[in-house]
């Protein structure tokens, strides 16, 4: 037991350093699924009316499918995606205490103290691990204040909970394989996305009745939703979620011991002998050009999946009078697809801000690290410095999300044989979402330049507008709360009306953040420890 000596000392240095982020992000996440099943009760009474609502494509991309229509069936269908966030927010803590700390050096001094190898990762695991079960027991017991079944308020308590433990586990896996903390946080993404992608494009083909169906069984994801609280109560489920959590938890734990301290598993591409980058912008692209390569086809393949099942929601209509009812308002089989579409680019948009806010706290990663100095030295400005990063987190969002537009058009057009018609249409709409995503890549740069320190809450720009979307299903908020999301003010494409007004308002506000964190730099000391 000599590797885990120290691990309680260290437990409690997370507690103390997350003692206002972990009670937060567990208080509000419980609060607002608690306050979904009032809400939704009134506002769906009838098993009908829950149906006719769950139908809709859109919202069986984003939260999977309806497994029943009791009430607690339903409001645990409505919150799908809140697991989704439980696992981000629970990879992302694991690799903040265990990859950050050996990136920075903290990990190597407290190694000279008595603390064992296996220390700081059990430590990171234990208290991630014990947040989410906290969140599962108030999840759980605030689910049966409702007059909600004991029994399926467990098993949603055991769903949410064990999505964040299999995700810890996934980060705890990711921060074995690499030095960078950036590059350990983009694994562990790539297999959330990678997860939550096959969920809805399973989801969706199973129910157009397409060929897609078994690709939700790749997904944990979708082990844990398919638990079916206050339905079937699949505990055999639960029970696979807590195995395949235990086996990540082993491979990082393997992992560990055949590495040093300090370094990944992966071993770090060496460049060449003599120098042979010219500029800034050839050193910003070769630090870039592989996070660049992996997020577009990361995005294509989104696009290919997403459009590769649009058909099918189409053909909802043609046998099921209910969801023809609600969707003829909508201009038949047509709208059906378009607020499917819809949906999908409001999700590849978030999805392309998180990468905006990775490429750009790539700048605070070369100025902590010291390799900013040596670049600054020479006769290169700051700002050609930073532009030459920049170019890559406003540039890179805009490739990715065109091939995600591509990817679909071709994809739906070849479904349907109109690729001529539904390529520029969807590209249209997948490029509509660039000046949500420049304002929050222009957020990380304001806060780069004027609060270097506080770069990483950058990451809270794109959690909020999430969350805003989540809540903004299912309780009224006020319109200045939802215009906080650049996102809610961006045209529902395709399908719906453009306007020029709150596009220009969005570059604009991005301009001007963008503007004021490169002053910010100029006036600032390099490097801000």
């Amino acid at each position: 037991m000599k590797t885990l000596a120290g691990t309680g000392g260290l437990i409690r240095l997370i507690l103390r350093r997350d003692r206002i982020v972990l009670p937060l992000w567990i208080v509000l996440l419980c609060a607002i699924s608690i306050s979904y099943v009032q809400t939704y009760g009134d506002l769906f009474p009838t098993p009908e009316s829950r149906l006719k609502y769950a139908s809709n494509a859109g919202f069986i991309t984003l939260y999977g499918e309806l497994s029943g229509t009791s009430l607690g069936e339903f409001v645990t269908w409505r919150l799908g995606f809140v697991p989704v966030m439980i696992g981000l927010i629970s990879l992302l803590t694991v690799i903040r205490h265990t990859r950050v700390e050996e990136e920075t050096g903290r990990r190597e001094l407290l190694g000279a103290s008595v603390v064992g190898r296996h220390a700081q990762l059990a430590a990171a695991l234990l208290a991630t691990f014990g947040a989410n079960l906290v969140l599962g027991v108030l999840l759980a017991l605030g689910m049966h204040s409702q007059d909600l079944p004991m029994a399926g308020s467990l098993a949603i308590g055991i769903e949410f909970a064990g999505t964040g433990w299999m995700f810890a586990a996934v980060g705890a896996v990711a921060a074995q394989l690499t030095a960078s903390a950036g590059t350990a946080r983009g694994i562990a993404i790539s297999v959330l996305g990678a997860a939550y992608v096959l969920r809805a494009a399973g989801d969706t083909s199973a129910h157009t009745d397409g060929p897609l169906a078994w690709l939700a069984w790749l997904s944990p994801i979708a082990w844990a939703q398919r638990i079916h609280p206050y339905g079937a109560n699949r505990w055999w489920l639960a029970v696979l979620v807590l195995a395949a959590t235990v086996v990540l938890v082993a491979v990082a734990l393997y992992l560990s011991v055949r590495r040093d301290v300090g370094a990944g598993l992966l071993p770090a591409r060496l460049g060449p002998a003599e120098g042979q980058l010219g500029s800034p912008l050839a050193l910003a692209w070769r630090l870039h050009r592989g996070l660049l390569a992996a997020w577009t086809v990361g995005f294509a393949l989104l696009g290919l999946l997403f459009g590769g099942v649009a058909k099918g929601v189409g053909d909802m209509m043609r046998d099921d009078p209910s969801v023809r009812e609600v969707f003829q308002r909508l201009g038949g089989a047509a709208g059906l697809i378009d607020s499917y579409f819809a949906g999908v680019m409001t999700i590849v948009g978030l999805i392309a801000s998180a990468y905006a806010v990775q490429a750009t706290l790539r700048l605070r990663t070369e100025e902590a690290s010291g390799r900013a100095e040596p670049v600054l030295a020479t006769a290169t400005s700051r700002l050609r410095w930073a532009g030459s990063h920049l170019a890559f987190s406003l540039l890179g969002p805009a490739l990715a999300l065109l091939a995600a537009g591509v990817a679909e058009g071709i994809a739906y057009g070849l479904a349907i044989g109109d690729v001529g018609g539904q390529l520029p249409r969807l590209i249209g709409a997948s490029l509509a979402q660039l000046p949500a995503v420049w304002v929050l890549a222009a957020i990380a740069i304001a806060l780069f330049g004027l609060l270097p320190r506080l770069s990483p809450i950058a990451w809270a720009g794109p959690a909020i507008c999430l969350l805003i979307g989540l809540v903004s299903g299912g309780v009224q908020l006020a319109d200045w709360v939802r215009g906080i999301s650049p996102f809610s003010h961006l045209p529902q494409l395709p399908g719906g009306s453009t306007s020029a007004g709150p596009l220009i308002a969005l570059l604009a506000i991005a301009a001007v953040l963008g503007a004021a964190g490169l002053v910010g730099l100029r006036r600032r000391d390099i490097p801000v420890g």
